[in-house]
C-alpha cells in the first residue's frame, strides 16, 4: 500500500525577470514556501530503523538543504543574459541560470534536483512552490508521464 508523505520548507530569494514588462522586471525578493511530497510503500523490515517509513523525513530535509537551499536560499537569481550582469563582482550570492527565473521555472529545477536524489521505489509525487501569499506553482508526476 502506497503512502504519500510531505515535508515543507521556507527560503528567501530574489530575482528579476528580464524582458518582462511588469513590476517583476526589476530585482525584488520573495519568501518562498516549498512542499515536497513523495509516494512509496512504508518499509516492513522490523530489523531496520526506518521500519514503517516511506523515507525518513530527515533524508528529505538533507536533499533540500544540500541542493535546493544551496542553489536558491538567500540568492539573487538572474538569467544568464541579464541586464544586471556584473553585480556578482560585489555580491557572491548571485546565481545565473539558463532560464527565466519565474516561480514555475524554479520549481522545474527543484523537481529535477529532488528526483536525482531519490532511490528505490520512492517517487516524487508532487512539488509546490509558493512565491507570494496568493501565488504559487505546482508540479505533479501524473501530469508529466
Amino acid at each position: 500500500m502506497n503512502i504519500r508523505i510531505t515535508k515543507e520548507f521556507d527560503f528567501e530569494a530574489a530575482h528579476a525577470l528580464d524582458g518582462y514588462e511588469g513590476k517583476c522586471k526589476d530585482i525584488h525578493g520573495h519568501s518562498y514556501h516549498l512542499k515536497i511530497t513523495l509516494i512509496g510503500e512504508p518499509s516492513k523490515d522490523v530489523l531496520l530503523s526506518d521500519c514503517g517509513m516511506v523515507v525518513d523525513f530527515g533524508e528529505i530535509k538533507s536533499i533540500v538543504r544540500d541542493h535546493v537551499y544551496e542553489n536558491f536560499d538567500h540568492r539573487l537569481l538572474l538569467r544568464n543574459d541579464s541586464r544586471f550582469k556584473g553585480l556578482e563582482k560585489n555580491n557572491e550570492r548571485i546565481r545565473y541560470v539558463n532560464y527565466q527565473p519565474t516561480c514555475e521555472n524554479m520549481l522545474i529545477e527543484i523537481v529535477g534536483m529532488v528526483q536525482k536524489c531519490l532511490q528505490g521505489k520512492i517517487i516524487l509525487h508532487s512539488a509546490f512552490l509558493r512565491e507570494t501569499a496568493n501565488s504559487y506553482a505546482e508540479w505533479f508526476s501524473s501530469d508529466n508521464k
